[in-house]
């Protein structure tokens, strides 16, 4: 919600467009709108929410309101800017992808490190959308994912691995269902930091946007805040300052696994946003120090693979599953490790 009220205008001198809408379900609780739409809007921070609708430019039901305005089922809210809304001009773009199945139906792509998702503020080009928009003519959108098709779940731009495109509205749908039922097989591997005294376990706890930071998730296991969620672990491998487990997800929030490691006390190595990118464990040596920089220079990400992927084809109605190499920057800080053990 890029340079939302950051000017006061009049509406008959300038032009606005349409950038969000939102309609509230049937079964909202009674909210304030400012709330609302920040707890709907990925870093949209709640003072510029409120500058937005003292400048008029947040609608309810074609209306200006206020900060204070209860939001009732069935409202429809609306987000208006100054310049068009760039994120439903999606260019095509010649990328190169990592095409591990395909057919008329779907797609399963291999995401390197680095590459974002999908277009979005600071994000207009580059992303694994433009790649698709031109590797088809056309692809399909859910309702109120414009700017995003063919997508039907997302990982993060520092995170590698699967994801299945749907070619077709059929697809979509099926897809969808199947990701809302979490009936669909989700495997990741982890690099994190500890040693977790169980072999396996399961995580349970609400996650939600800190108040502090709104690009960061906390967890509320009392439910109080946030979706269910819900991570099955296991260890795969000890490498004394450090584990490699697996992560199956059984339900798909933001973040979801990052937040989960943390909460145990075993974030994700180089994970900078959740506190994995200083040394955890370990000696307070300069030799280790030196050791742990250069595997962060090697990986400068969170060290977290989308690793398998196992879904019901939505045509043929057959059992599809997938299974992918761990990256080369992940391979190399894992034989590092691997090496520091031995020798140490």
């Amino acid at each position: 919600m890029n340079k939302m009220g950051e000017e006061d205008f009049d509406e008959e001198e300038v032009e606005l467009y349409e950038h969000y809408r939102l309609v509230v379900d049937k079964g909202q609780t009674s909210t304030r709108i400012d709330k609302f739409i920040t707890d709907k809007i990925a870093n949209a921070s709640r003072n510029r929410v409120q500058q937005s609708i003292d400048s008029g430019t947040i609608l309810v039901n074609g209306q200006p309101t206020k900060s204070n305005y209860k939001i009732k089922p069935n409202d429809e809210i609306k987000i208006m800017l100054t310049m068009p809304p760039r994120e439903t001009e999606v260019l095509a773009e010649n990328i190169p992808l990592d095409i591990i199945y395909e057919d008329t139906d779907l797609m399963v792509v291999n995401k390197p490190p680095g590459m974002v998702v999908h277009p979005a503020h600071g994000n207009w080009t580059g992303t694994l959308v433009n790649g698709l928009v031109y590797h088809f003519e056309h692809l399909p959108e859910m309702k109120g994912n414009a700017g995003r098709p063919g997508l039907v779940h997302r990982i993060d731009k520092d995170t590698s691995g699967l994801l299945v495109i749907a070619k077709n509205e059929e697809s979509m749908t099926h897809l969808a269902a199947q990701f809302f039922h979490h009936t669909i097989e989700r495997t990741y591997y982890a690099l994190v930091w500890g040693e977790p005294e169980e072999d396996q376990g399961t995580v349970t706890g609400h996650i939600g946007r800190s108040a502090k930071d709104r690009k960061v998730m906390d967890i509320f296991p009392d439910g109080s805040q946030g979706k269910h969620a819900i991570t099955h672990w296991k260890v795969l491998k000890r490498l004394r300052y450090v584990s490699l487990i697996q992560c199956n997800l059984e339900t798909g929030r933001t973040h979801q696994i990052r937040a989960h490691m943390k909460y145990l006390g075993h974030p994700l190595f180089n994970d900078a946003m959740y506190g994995g990118d200083k040394i955890r464990k370990g000696t307070q040596f300069s030799k280790y120090k030196s050791f742990i920089q250069n595997c962060f220079e090697i990986m400068p990400r969170q060290a977290l693979h989308a690793k398998s992927l196992g879904f019901i084809h939505p045509k043929t109605q057959e059992k599809l599953f997938f299974d992918s190499e761990l990256p080369e920057d992940f391979l190399r800080v894992l034989e590092k490790w691997e090496g520091y053990v031995i020798s140490n």
